[in-house]
């Protein structure tokens, strides 16, 4: 038979604040266990919670990001379950009346892209963490993490795809540190999801009984989270089995997701309004406060790299997977000035940057040769005093020593004498001793075989030691052997 998989995404995003979503302590990694669970967090008695204003900003920008409503109105709810890292036996989260309704996600995809439609994103803060390695037979419990801010934020079942979940998934990693909201660093958790997984015959519009699968904290575990758990749930309905609505956990070492519980239902959580928080207001003039701080979002700086700097649709997109990278790429235009060399900066950036960035393990904001420096690099391929090879070597001496400014080019090329030959007489006479001693090739040339032509251009190389300005040579070859 042939299967389609469906797949929703529940994604949380920690909200990039300094305090807690409900209390002031704080959310700085790396603290000893327990050190930032204050009494507000543990529900001691006669604490009140009060919202984090700079949470529910960020919330507001997301939503606008996406083209989604914001809900002048949304309520806080007591989500009920107990845990041993649920200090207060309910987790304040948003259900019936959410910050944030619909919107949409366009993902890049084989053939071009695909507009993934948001059911919500809600408010919520995070549990506590539960030991279970650091302790022999017991169980610890860190509070650090307990009242953290989050954003979960809901896809429809849309998605088809292991790749297309993963396109989602890393679409909206970028979203979200474009617009500041989270750091999206995965490795400590502020960027982790859910993976809601069925599957059902090609043609079908019901959807199959889905499990859940928790936490995934990284891009290469959801893909493979997805497509074991799709061809689990596609080999028990073929051998006569019926899939069971629960919760699993992926095993990367084995490969495989095993149950963890039972699949709750939002009757389970016995959610309802919770009575220390009033509802939550958004007012035209806080909305419009948070809409003028709004950087541009990604889609329109595609639009504008490829409509007023000429560049391809890859390019631009490349350039504005990262604010970071976008915001660099547009200080080297500054640096440079016309539009016209948007393209040679591009290639620069995407190639010999992003190489150097990757080899090194490093981000935009660590990198080793700020924006000027790279811009004044460039400004010496333009203006003919070194050739697009011997840039090469610049750069990589730039990288090595660190540059931050814009004569840092200049120093290099002057201190290791690589300022390219371009003066005519001082060419002219290298290359016509060259032909004069290889008169066999030379004949070759003159007969229209190309590859002699080339050998020239390679001798004429060596002879400059890589500084002969490539143009220039071509040209008095031309005049030389083809006249």
């Amino acid at each position: 038979m042939d299967w389609e998989i469906v797949i929703g995404l529940e994604t949380h995003a920690q909200l990039s604040t300094q305090s807690k979503m409900f209390s002031g302590a704080s959310i700085a990694f790396g603290a000893p266990p327990n050190a930032q669970a204050c009494a507000v967090d543990l529900a001691l008695p006669g604490v009140l919670p009060v919202p984090n204003r700079a949470a529910v900003e960020r919330a507001i920008r997301f939503g606008l990001a996406v083209g989604a409503r914001i809900n002048r109105r949304s309520v806080f709810a007591r989500k009920n379950y107990f845990y041993p890292d649920l200090p207060k036996g309910y987790q304040i989260s948003q259900y019936e009346l959410p910050i944030i309704e619909g919107g949409v996600l366009e993902i890049p995809v084989a053939d071009g892209t695909r507009l993934i439609p948001l059911t919500r994103a809600h408010l919520e803060e995070d549990a506590g963490k539960s030991l279970h390695e650091d302790f022999h037979g017991a169980t610890g419990i860190d509070l650090n993490r307990a009242g953290t801010p989050l954003l979960e934020i809901v896809s429809e079942p849309e998605l088809r795809s292991a790749d297309e979940a993963v396109a989602y998934a890393r679409t909206l990693h970028a979203l979200v540190r474009w617009i500041d909201i989270c750091d999206g660093n995965m490795q400590e958790g502020s960027f982790r999801c859910d993976a809601n997984v069925s599957v059902r015959p090609r043609g079908e519009t019901r959807l199959g009984t889905r499990c859940e699968i928790k936490n995934l904290n990284s891009f290469r575990f959801l893909d493979l989270a997805i497509r074991h758990e799709a061809a689990r749930q596609i080999e028990l309905i073929e051998s006569g089995g019926r899939v069971v609505q629960e919760t699993r956990l992926y095993d990367p070492d084995r490969d495989e997701t095993r149950s963890m519980r039972s699949k709750e239902d939002a009757q389970d959580y016995r959610y309802f309004p919770d009575p220390d928080l009033p509802p939550l207001w958004v007012d035209e003039d806080w909305m419009s406060e948070v809409a003028a701080a709004m950087p541009e979002l990604p889609a329109a700086c595609r639009t504008r790299y490829t409509g007023a700097w000429g560049l391809s649709v890859y390019d631009a997109a490349t350039l504005t997977q990262s604010r970071e990278l976008s915001t660099y790429f547009e200080q080297v235009m500054d640096a440079l000035g016309p539009a016209a060399q948007a393209k040679l900066a591009a290639n620069w950036i995407t190639g010999e940057f992003a190489a150097a960035l990757n080899r090194d393990g490093v981000e935009v904001a660590s990198a080793r040769i700020a924006a000027p420096a790279l811009a004044g690099l460039l400004q010496r391929i333009i203006d003919g005093t070194i050739s697009g090879k011997i840039a090469k070597e610049v750069f990589d001496a730039l990288w090595t020593e660190g540059a931050a400014t814009p004569d840092a080019a200049d120093r290099i090329i002057e201190a290791r004498g690589l300022r390219q030959i371009s003066d005519s007489s001082e060419l002219e006479a290298i290359i016509d001793a060259i032909v004069q001693a290889n008169p066999a090739q030379a004949a070759e040339v003159r007969a229209g075989k190309e590859k002699a032509f080339n050998y020239f251009v390679g001798q004429a190389m060596k002879a400059t030691r890589g500084k002969g300005n490539p143009a220039t040579i071509n040209a008095i070859l031309h005049a030389r052997l083809m006249a």
